[in-house]
């Protein structure tokens, strides 16, 4: 496939030499002549030393007939306008990494629909996810995240004390959506009549919130009590680690050395307690008791510190510790010696992100965001044509294949669980969960 990487920061560059050695066709736009220089030299791509938000540049580029855009700059600004002339260039997928919250706040402007951006990425949400996941799910439960986060899929077996055994699904007014019942040997899609019973394996899904709050109804497990999580750093990160844990059960603190950054966190979180300080001071952490916490996450920006930190979060008791890698030579070297500093997730942005954009490069017209039954069962993501016969109906009017479910609807107003009433509308992206031998037949109702 031809594909246009703008920037070649730790994110593009890696981005760079997974994509070329898959054998895509990629031209690298990139600004410095000594960034440029070195990826000439280690990388093999096509570079153009320039401005990667000109239309000049980009013309240059190729975008006119790129399958791909990708704007991984630093910089907010030019990764979308980068984005936006390229789509009127005539470049078929367009995304940009984004930074600043603003730009996914729609509650003014969509910026991404705005921009005619096709998919927008968040390196420090992407991130929060990865230590979030741990943090959420304790019982290690089967867990996929959809939709950057916003939809998430569970497995869980069914306990004897559940509130759901025996009684039919229509009369549980539940706020997720449950896709499969495993029931020994025979996988099924449940109906409005289906009763759940005991040892029965369940895939449920639905926004983060919901899927948490539900749990409860199906298992025992929920029963755990609360969690005390201290962050160390008030980064963005940060901030979107709060977010995924807005629950209850979460006991949160954050601990940072700058006092506008405290005040920030405890403006916009009241529920948060903030603590002004280092966490690479021993005594500090031993005043504010932090072997009492559950989980210990360092999200600064700074590698070093968060290493340190977690080694003497570690040392003073804390059960488990957590932090975030952003230099890539540190990354091999945390892999070899996690097991003996006893690091459950050292997440890095850099792979996160890169991960995210490859699920969408593909031309098969849709691309497998998970699945379930080593592969039988497939997640997949796609985005409704202008001319699909689909678009325009509700969801109860799509004529979908045996054990086809529509499990998130994406659109700009967010995402949702999509019920019977529902309307597909061109532009909008599903995620649809399917036997994986349907999937081409599936992706050809919506994009014919």
């Amino acid at each position: 496939m031809k594909i246009i990487i703008v920037g070649a920061g730790n994110v593009g560059h890696f981005l760079c030499q997974v994509l070329s050695e898959e054998k895509h066709s990629v031209t690298l736009i990139e600004s410095s002549d000594e960034i440029a220089s070195e990826a000439e030299e280690n990388l093999d791509v096509r570079v153009i030393r320039g401005n990667g938000a000109s239309a000049k540049y980009l013309s240059l580029a190729g975008a006119d007939s790129a399958d791909f855009l990708m704007a991984m700059t630093a910089h907010d600004q030019i990764n979308i306008v980068a984005c936006a002339l390229a789509h009127k260039l005539g470049t078929k997928t367009t995304i940009a990494r984004v930074h600043d919250a603003v730009y996914s706040d729609n509650s003014i402007v969509n910026y991404q629909k705005y921009f005619d951006i096709d998919i927008l990425i968040n390196p420090e949400a992407l991130t929060a996810i990865e230590l979030a996941k741990r943090v959420r799910n304790p019982e290690r439960v089967a867990v996929e995240e959809f939709a950057r986060g916003q939809i998430e899929a569970q497995e869980l077996t069914i306990s004897p004390e559940a509130k759901v055994v025996g009684v039919p699904l229509r009369d549980l007014k539940l706020k997720v959506k449950i896709g499969y019942v495993e029931r020994g040997d025979n996988l099924e899609v449940p109906t409005a009549d289906t009763r759940l019973q005991e040892g029965d394996k369940i895939t449920i899904f639905g926004t983060t919130d919901a899927v948490l709050g539900a749990r409860k109804l199906f298992s025992a497990e929920e029963s755990l009590g609360d969690l005390r999580v201290v962050l160390y750093g008030a980064t963005e990160t940060a901030i979107s680690v709060i977010r995924r844990l807005s629950h209850p059960r979460f006991k949160l603190r954050v601990i940072d050395p700058s006092l506008s950054r405290c005040k920030s966190i405890a403006e916009q979180f009241p529920q948060v307690t903030v603590i002004r300080g280092s966490a690479t001071s021993l005594r500090l952490l031993e005043e504010e008791q932090i072997e009492s916490a559950d989980y210990f996450i360092a999200c600064t920006t700074d590698d070093e510190e968060n290493i340190m930190t977690c080694l003497q979060a570690k040392k003073l008791g804390v059960k488990h510790v957590e932090l975030v890698i952003n230099k890539p030579d540190y990354e091999q070297v945390l892999q070899n010696i996690s097991g003996v500093l006893d690091l459950e997730v050292a997440a890095s942005p850099r792979r996160v992100t890169v991960g995210e954009v490859k699920k969408y490069v593909t031309d098969r017209g849709y691309t497998i965001v998970g699945s379930l039954h080593e592969g039988a069962v497939q997640f997949v993501e796609l985005k409704v044509a202008e001319n699909s016969p689909c678009s325009g109906m509700k969801v109860s009017e799509i004529k979908l294949p045996k054990a086809c479910i529509i499990a998130a609807l994406l659109n700009e107003n967010g995402a949702k669980v999509p019920n019977a009433g529902d309307f597909i509308m061109s532009g909008d992206r599903l995620i649809i969960i399917l036997d994986r031998k349907n999937a081409k037949q599936v992706a050809e109702m919506f994009q014919p």
